[in-house]
């Protein structure tokens, strides 16, 4: 019997690690044996130590590792190395199925498997948001736009993973299959485990009765976490504001809090394998971005019952409900963001977690890969 053979590819490691999971597992299930590329000497959002215990896992799940340095922005001669040498792969393992995602993995695979496509190879690349989109720079819908549109003409299959950017391929470009499906979902079956709420808290020097924010994200620019500390400084309920992740606006970050004074107020407490248990302690999630796709941590405040305070952007309206999940606001503005969070203060926000929890099950992981095998499989899906 002749095994089919199936390449995940993605720009970064944690895109990999944070999505694909379950994935590859889908693909094996299905009697693919799989190959990853990525940059893992350059993880993304992970630590390097992860990334290695990645590769241990992958390997340890009979998935061979490839690493290839693959630029998450634009890099003429990294783009070029990456292509020849993802194009050299393709060539030579002959894929039945390859699925790739990030705007420019995404793009150097379709390019290098574009021959490969014609002898047969299905062409699957997932699209984590669009980087045109309403509200966008005029620069990104130069630059990506066009791209996006020309590259659609050499893809099976485009998924989309919120309603704004179905809604825009659907209509403008030329994939010969164009799906909306949820994100890459989250499991709402976790047991809640409330009684530790108390023991986290005291771990993290809050006070019993203090109100605690999360987000959980990327230090960058994008993330927009400066807003929030800023929107926090002119509140009279200082709660305490908890960040968790690593990034390159850490110092930048620090020394904004200290100059507002709010060091027994913010925390930054960097990458954490034991996120989970930041929500349990956490009574409200705040999440700021400009630009999402749509969201696994927004999904996974919802699944542990926390009401949210989120941008106004496509994704985070697809799963947070004004007024019934939480308050949503012009990230952009400080005012709007300290608005809204005063708002779920003087709200009955235990209710709005409850809604979150109910909301977020169509969301779940267990549909997401029914879906996702019937892609796999090459089951038309109509969404009309």
């Amino acid at each position: 019997m002749i095994q089919k053979k199936a390449l995940m590819l993605a720009s970064v490691a944690s895109m990999i690690d944070q999505f694909n999971i379950p994935n590859i597992s889908l693909l094996q299930s299905l009697g693919y044996e799989v190959d990853v590329v990525a940059d893992f000497k350059n993880p993304g959002t992970i630590t390097k130590e992860r990334a290695e215990d990645l590769t241990k896992r992958l390997t340890g799940m009979n998935v061979r590792v490839i690493d290839i340095p693959i630029p998450r922005s634009i890099n003429l001669r990294t783009i070029f190395f990456a292509y020849k040498n993802v194009k050299k792969l393709v060539a030579k393992e002959h894929y039945n199925l390859i699925h790739c995602h990030s705007p420019i993995g995404g793009a150097i695979c379709r390019l290098a498997a574009k021959k490969e496509r014609k002898r047969g190879t299905r062409v699957i690349y997932t699209a984590h948001g669009f980087h045109f989109y309403k509200g966008a720079s005029t620069k990104n819908w130069i630059v990506f736009y066009p791209v996006e549109k020309l590259l659609s003409r050499i893809t099976d299959v485009l998924i989309t993973i919120n309603t704004e950017d179905y809604k825009r391929a659907k209509k403008s470009f030329k994939a010969k299959e164009t799906i909306y499906v949820p994100g890459v979902g989250v499991n709402t079956e976790k047991v809640e485990a409330y009684y530790r709420r108390d023991e986290i808290r005291k771990a993290l020097g809050i006070e019993k009765n203090q109100i605690v924010l999360l987000s959980v994200g990327e230090l960058n620019k994008n993330k927009n976490h400066e807003t929030v500390i800023r929107a926090l400084s002119k509140l009279e309920n200082k709660a305490c504001y908890i960040i968790v992740g690593k990034g390159e606006k850490e110092e930048y970050l620090n020394n904004l809090i200290n100059q507002l004074k709010l060091s027994d107020h913010v925390k930054l407490v960097g990458f954490r394998n034991d996120v989970a248990d930041f929500y349990i302690a956490a009574d409200v999630f705040v999440f700021p971005s400009f630009r999402e796709g749509l969201s696994v941590s927004l999904m996974e405040a919802m699944v542990n019952s926390l009401p949210v305070v989120c941008s106004r952007i496509r994704g985070n309206i697809d799963l947070i409900d004004e007024g019934r999940g939480g308050f949503l606001f012009d990230p952009t503005s400080e005012d709007d963001v300290e608005n809204s969070i005063q708002k779920i203060f003087e709200s009955d926000y235990k209710a709005f977690g409850k809604y979150n929890y109910q909301k977020v099950k169509a969301f779940d992981e267990k549909k997401i890969g029914e879906l996702m095998v019937r892609i796999y499989k090459g089951v038309r899906i109509n969404f009309e």
